[in-house]
């Protein structure tokens, strides 16, 4: 094993939890955290030139508008009721401008600011979703590489909607999309929190570890960690009560539960009560900007 931390090189790191990819490979794998850096990681990293068979599903609904069964139908509903919520929260204050959604799938959300007046960019490494997104916005979107085709000082918003967690290197791609973020700009992150309810009860079936697919799994500590690095600072942290539910419901589902529905609902409905107390929701929308000198 090796023994420094991939995001800060630190050698203070310890096991946290064994498991396995349930949704896909079966393999196992361990999550390490950083006692410096607080960030936990995915060990053994799956090298670049093989992550892509660990997205090689038909269930990887991100990637896809037309799958049927019960979980894409719930993931479409709940993403629907999610989009014009998440533009509410995040543009709240600002008038439309330049967005850019990196890691955007199919295309949903620029759809939708793009309907309210957005001048709108995507990024998607998946090549089918890119070319779903392309078609929805009449709008060709970019791979991994486009953001070299940016001018400094570009973007008005920056959105990456439970992205950085499968980002093999977080600190180069802050680095580079803050290039292209004008100075009075918003960046926004979402991602699953380690720290909630459902996690701390699911454990090794908790679905937002999704390892190694997730390569990163933060909490509020830890993202404020990282993002004060890249002198940016938090002003606005923003609840997504529906991922309870639904990553509840896929934690059911690797437990084999035989009632799966009814304890997700439970779980997700305890998940988001307590949070109300403690801040911890099972994901959280991070708004970012630059700090003041």
């Amino acid at each position: 094993m090796s023994q420094k931390c991939p995001a800060c090189k630190s050698e203070n790191i310890e096991f946290e939890l064994g498991l396995k990819d349930y949704f896909l490979s079966q393999e196992n794998f361990e999550i390490m955290v950083c006692r410096d850096c607080k960030v936990s990681f995915t060990y053994p990293f799956p090298h670049e030139s093989e992550i892509h068979r660990y997205y090689s599903s038909d269930n990887y609904y991100s990637h896809s508008d037309d799958k049927n069964g019960l979980i894409p139908f719930l993931y479409r509903k709940v993403k629907s009721i999610n989009i014009n919520t998440k533009y509410k929260q995040v543009t709240k204050g600002m008038v439309p401008g330049k967005l850019l959604d990196f890691g955007c799938g199919i295309g949903d959300f620029l759809a939708h600011a793009q309907s309210k007046g957005w001048s709108v960019h995507g990024i998607e490494p998946n090549e089918k979703a890119r070319e779903i997104a392309s078609d929805k916005l009449n709008n060709a979107i970019l791979d991994n590489n486009g953001l070299n085709k940016f001018p400094d000082n570009h973007f008005d918003l920056i959105t990456l909607f439970h992205v950085l967690e499968h980002v093999y290197s977080p600190d180069d791609l802050l680095s580079d999309l803050l290039r292209v973020l004008k100075p009075d700009g918003r960046l926004i992150l979402a991602l699953p929190n380690k720290n909630s309810f459902d996690a701390k009860f699911y454990k090794k079936f908790w679905a937002g570890w999704d390892v190694p697919r997730h390569l990163w799994h933060f909490n509020p500590e830890s993202i404020d960690e990282l993002l004060k690095k890249h002198q940016m600072e938090k002003f606005r942290e923003v609840p997504m009560r529906w991922d309870a539910f639904y990553v509840s419901l896929l934690s059911e589902q690797y437990k084999k539960s035989t009632i799966p529905l009814a304890n997700a609902f439970l779980r997700g409905l305890i998940s988001n009560f307590k949070a109300g107390f403690s801040g911890q929701y099972s994901s959280l929308i991070y708004c970012f900007r630059f700090m003041k000198s």
